[in-house]
């Protein structure tokens, strides 16, 4: 008897262990590591930031000459071609940009380091989906800055800068929404071959398919309704909106669709409603495939 000591204390297994109270510094540090990772990236590999500025001054200077005598005074307040294609230009590259967010990911993949990354005992996996997108957020900012410098230096631009922050919030907006998709995509291809044919799929028909190119009314019936729900339009005319008007109000119609008039709250909700459903259907994806 003398060799066991009785205790009233029984042992229960604790089947949620709960996370210090140095867990948001610790997510933060995550994030901020990886973000720097991807940043060098970046910094190493700069074709694809330098790409990212020459193609859509490329497509402004060429459509913008091809088109300059377009009667688009007679259906828009703008009077020259070149104003109204640089909303569409700008938005075209936040959307770029977005759209490549996944090849990071399905590269990492490809050669393991994401496997060893979910080893790792991190604070939480949806760092590396929040890394993702504030290096795409950062990267396209600084495209979306230098675009418009040079617009705005050979009189392609119509910046009025009291609108600059819902300018901001709109590329903001887009930038997450279309981020999380191609990260969704980057889950769920089985290599970087398929991503990049899919985001080949995507990328120019959804561009021409905008207003970013040509107002409502000049396009046919069947891809005026195309036209009508697809998010980049949504972007497109608030730009143009912000550059046009000094003053607006959060009901403010911004565009009018075959379905009716857009306000700008309604563009707002559809840009976060497709940011919130893309972020859960990924954060579905990583807990099932990656449990923590």
């Amino acid at each position: 008897m003398k060799n066991f000591i009785f205790s009233s204390t029984i042992l229960v297994p604790k089947f949620k262990i709960t996370k210090p109270q140095s867990q948001i510094r610790d997510y933060l540090q995550e994030i901020c590591s990886l973000l720097i990772r991807l940043l060098i990236q970046s910094i190493r590999r700069p074709s694809f930031v330098i790409t990212g500025i020459l193609q859509p001054l490329l497509w402004l200077i060429i459509f913008g000459a091809l088109f300059q005598n377009a009667p688009i005074s007679m259906f828009t307040p703008l009077n020259e071609y070149k104003y109204f294609i640089s909303a569409g230009i700008i938005v075209f590259t936040v959307f770029t940009s977005a759209l490549n967010a996944g090849l990071p990911i399905i590269f990492d993949r490809e050669f393991g380091f994401l496997n060893r990354l979910l080893i790792t005992p991190l604070s939480s996996r949806y760092s590396i989906l929040i890394s993702s997108s504030c290096n795409i957020i950062l990267i396209s900012s600084i495209q979306v800055a230098l675009i418009m410098c040079s617009c705005y230096q050979i009189g392609y631009c119509l910046v009025n800068v009291k609108n600059l922050y819902l300018v901001i919030i709109t590329l903001l907006l887009l930038s997450f929404s279309i981020t999380n998709l191609s990260i969704m995509l980057a889950f769920q291809v089985p290599g970087h071959v398929e991503l990049l044919a899919c985001i080949l799929i995507i990328n120019l028909p959804l561009l021409f398919s905008s207003t970013a190119l040509a107002p409502l009314i000049f396009m046919p019936s069947w891809l005026q309704i195309i036209a009508s729900i697809n998010p980049l339009s949504y972007a497109i005319e608030t730009i143009r909106y912000a550059y046009l008007y000094k003053e607006w109000k959060i009901n403010t119609t911004i565009m009018e669709t075959v379905w009716g008039p857009i306000k700008l709250i309604d563009i707002v909700f559809i840009l976060i409603f497709i940011y919130l459903i893309s972020f859960i259907y990924i954060k579905k994806l990583i807990s099932n495939k990656f449990e923590e």
